[in-house]
């Protein structure tokens, strides 16, 4: 195993690559030594337990989340989700949607669990739901697709963006159009995917926020946007959105994965 001080160094020379600092989300604060540290150290236990996790079940796909901010004063625990596969050759890859931070543009990537735990995280902790057999193969097959891992994108982007709007797009409802775009092979577009999504009964997050918190949000924050969210809701304070918690608490009550399970770096290594 390489030692730390070469991890460390591979990492911060990515650090100074134009495509890192693209694919780093909003979310992320400057990056200390300490961080990237116990980043890897996060995606190093990841990968041994999803190593586990193939070898036991046979799995190739996961559903990966990470703790990005501190979401607790909306009931939420984590903030970002993305597809890991296993490659042939071994290592996991997470294909997922970031934020160009500082603009409402927002771009897929594929890139290695250190990259995905790279962000100063508010909390080392990685959560992931295993699909059903059923749907391994299917996700598996779209996420290595160079077109049809992306086909569901959209580049306008709102971090509160409506789930049955098509408007704008954020990172979270990427990834569930995208599992919508593999369960049903007749889905080409993300109405058809949302259509489907209602279909198997998914439920956003209603987030509680008042008319000085959006207008502060929506003045300081070019990749924040309220205008794709019905009247009547906005104005009664009712934001819905879709969020990592959502979707953990979708999944296996849509017979579509298994429980979520979770890994949390202590607080020293």
């Amino acid at each position: 195993m390489r030692s730390w001080l070469t991890i460390l160094a591979a990492c911060l020379t990515l650090l100074a690559s134009p495509f890192a600092q693209a694919g780093r989300s909003c979310e992320a604060r400057p990056l200390t030594a300490q961080g990237i540290e116990r980043g890897m150290a996060l995606a190093q236990r990841t990968a041994e337990a999803l190593d586990a996790e193939h070898a036991r079940s046979g799995a190739r796909v996961v559903v990966l989340a990470r703790a990005g901010q501190d979401l607790g004063k909306y009931g939420l625990r984590y903030s970002h989700l993305g597809w890991a596969y296993k490659t042939s050759a071994g290592p996991w890859r997470v294909l997922h949607k970031l934020n160009q931070c500082g603009s409402a543009v927002g771009s897929v990537y594929r890139q290695g669990l250190g990259e995905f735990f790279l962000d100063d995280l508010w909390r080392y902790e990685a959560a992931w739901a295993v699909p059903v057999p059923a749907l391994q193969a299917a996700l598996y097959a779209a996420l290595t697709d160079p077109v049809r891992g992306i086909a569901m994108n959209t580049r306008d982007y709102s971090m509160v963006s409506y789930p049955w709007s098509t408007r704008y797009q954020q990172s979270n409802q990427w990834a569930l159009e995208t599992l919508s775009l593999a369960a049903e092979p007749g889905i080409a577009s993300r109405e058809q995917a949302q259509a489907w999504l209602r279909f198997k009964a998914y439920q956003p997050t209603t987030l509680r926020l008042g008319a000085l918190t959006r207008l502060g949000a929506r003045v300081s924050s070019a990749h924040i946007a309220f205008d794709d969210h019905p009247n009547e809701k906005r104005f009664a304070d009712r934001i819905e959105t879709v969020t990592v918690d959502s979707v953990f608490d979708w999944l296996p009550r849509a017979g579509l994965a298994s429980a979520p399970q979770r890994l949390e770096l202590g607080p020293s290594m």
